[in-house]
């Protein structure tokens, strides 16, 4: 069971976006990447180059391999 806030604040998060133009959602999309890269970098004290390199490499975790993904690693 949500409680009454947490349906009101997702209410309001989904009233706030859609309000908003693409190009604003994107801009949005893009700080929020570039703030999460910076907090990790932060964090773990590495590069820009690294944070992402890492970041990636996580999203992949337990991920099967695909042909399309091995063809472009040759």
């Amino acid at each position: 069971m949500r409680s009454r806030v947490a349906t009101e604040v997702s209410q309001t998060r989904a009233r706030r976006l859609a309000a908003m133009t693409p190009a604003e959602r994107i801009a949005l999309a893009r700080r929020l990447g570039n703030e999460g890269v910076a907090n990790y970098m932060t964090t773990h004290g590495v590069d820009r180059r690294t944070a992402i390199v890492r970041i990636k490499a996580t999203h992949q975790v337990g991920r099967r391999p695909s042909r399309c993904t091995a063809a472009d690693e040759s």
